[in-house]
């Protein structure tokens, strides 16, 4: 055991009186064991009480723009190379989650910059017209005066293993300055916890209002405790496990899930030359590769027009090529066998149509990627994950919304490279069957700050608003000094 880590950050608790369960994560050779928090139902209760406590006594008093800064420079400190955690993430997040160096390195650059003083900025506002509302009474458009508060206690659920993903929710709930506790995820334990030190050491007043700690789900204890003490719980997983869970939350309790989607890209005849097939195939190689598909933006299958100079077969083999390129320099993670077996059955039953002509399978098994060439415009299916993917000739992008329509209830992000106008018209169309987000081919796993998860506010749905209406104002003035 080379290395073992302290996970998760429980201000108000003694640190020897908590207990630890030691988990050990294996990849590329090495072995990290990471000590993660087992409290008892009076710690659990402990802990709640003491976030509530002090978000009521200086969270709520504090201006946004203090709680921007700490999350600023805690941002600053994770986007330092050269600072002692920042290096400890590059040492310890690849063998805790099996993604290559190089892939955690640029991920966690690329993600960390969203949280900088400018795009925080712009999360406050994307989501409120006039972000001082926050920290007291605002005019209102209609009349009479509005604010914003943010949950006593805000419990986060966090699930996956993409570094750094629980960040998101976190940042959201500091904004509104609510009192948080959040629940690690067991595949990528360390990263929020790290942040929330960080948040302490750039202010420690915010960082006793912030918690992160760890139970085993389904166990009853400190997770019954978690769960009635919230007033939001925010929840991150399968539609199976979030049902499970939204059954133990109290009916008065609002709960915000967030369940696996699937993603897909659209590429149109207009983008299919020779000059700009093969660098367009590279950029959708990137958001297969990128977190191996684990991530809700992800293409699971790619829509290609015909008509354009380069072919859909053509452009399945500029993308075969790119996945092989990137795996010298992305190599796969190890998978599990449930993670190989999804794999295999994917390929398998795409083999068989194969036999009919319908399908051409580039790669050979052995290979870290897979590609399917489909002749027909068929619907929408998940792929086997980890580098699978399959490209759809069809006639006219437009069959596409019919196509993916299907998976309504699932659908998210779908990148799209098409000219302007077909663009907007794609859009709308896609708008109505429930696509919440559209990118450029390349940006697919890269949202940009303050975009709207799942078509839902990331601050506006955590927060309650109080209205002074119009009326109370104008009785008010019958009852000043001046009146008379």
């Amino acid at each position: 055991m080379s290395t073992i880590e302290q996970a998760g950050h429980l201000p108000g608790l003694a640190a020897e009186a908590i207990g630890r369960r030691i988990v050990e994560h294996r990849a590329w050779g090495e072995t990290v064991a990471v000590a993660l928090p087992e409290l008892s139902e009076e710690q659990a209760k402990a802990l709640c009480g003491h976030v509530r406590g002090r978000a009521r006594e200086t969270l709520r008093r504090m201006a946004t723009a203090r709680v921007v800064d700490a999350i600023d420079r805690a941002s600053a400190c994770l986007l330092d190379r050269a600072h002692p955690l920042r290096r400890k993430a590059e040492a310890l997040l690849p063998v805790v989650t099996g993604y290559d160096r190089e892939t955690v390195r640029l991920g966690l650059t690329s993600y960390v910059k969203t949280f900088r003083r400018p795009q925080l900025l712009r999360f406050l506002a994307e989501d409120f017209s006039n972000p001082g509302m926050l920290d007291g009474f605002q005019p209102a458009v209609k009349g009479g005066l509005v604010r914003a508060q943010g949950p006593a206690l805000l419990l986060h659920v966090w699930a996956g293993n993409v570094p750094a993903l629980p960040l998101w929710s976190l940042v959201s709930g500091l904004l509104v300055k609510a009192g948080t506790v959040g629940k690690l995820a067991s595949a990528e334990p360390l990263t929020a916890g790290w942040f929330a030190r960080l948040i302490a050491e750039a202010d420690p007043e915010l960082g006793e209002c912030l918690a992160v700690t760890w139970w085993k789900g389904g166990a009853g204890g400190p997770e019954a405790v978690f769960l009635g003490q919230a007033d939001c719980v925010m929840a991150y997983g399968g539609n199976d496990t979030l049902a499970a869970l939204r059954a133990k939350v109290p009916i008065t309790t609002r709960f915000l899930p967030h369940g696996h989607r699937i993603g897909f890209a659209m590429v149109a005849r207009e983008a299919l030359d020779s000059r700009r097939a093969g660098p367009l195939a590279h950029l959708a190689a990137h958001d297969v590769v990128r977190y191996e598909q684990q991530g809700c933006y992800a293409p699971q299958m790619l829509f290609v027009e015909r008509g354009g100079p380069v072919a859909p077969d053509e452009f399945a083999r500029h993308l075969a090529h790119a996945l092989a390129a990137l795996a010298s320099r992305h190599p796969r993670r190890r998978l599990d066998p449930g993670e190989a077996s999804a794999i295999a059955a994917w390929r398998s039953g795409y083999e068989m149509r194969a036999l009919d002509g319908g399908a051409t399978l580039l790669g050979d098994p052995a290979d870290p990627w897979s590609v399917v060439l489909l002749e027909d415009a068929v619907t929408l299916t998940p792929s086997g994950l980890n580098r699978s993917v399959a490209v759809v000739a069809l006639d006219d992008l437009s069959q596409v919304p019919a196509l993916v329509a299907p998976h309504r209830a699932y659908l998210q992000t779908a990148g799209i490279a098409a000219a302007p106008g077909r663009l907007l018209a794609l859009a709308d169309d896609l708008a109505g069957i429930g696509v919440t987000r559209i990118t450029a081919i390349g940006r697919m796993t890269a949202p940009e700050a303050g975009w709207h998860h799942d078509g839902r506010f990331s601050l506006l749905d955590l927060v309650t608003l109080t209205e002074v209406e119009a009326s109370a104002e104008a009785a008010a003035e019958g009852f000043a000094p001046y009146a008379d």
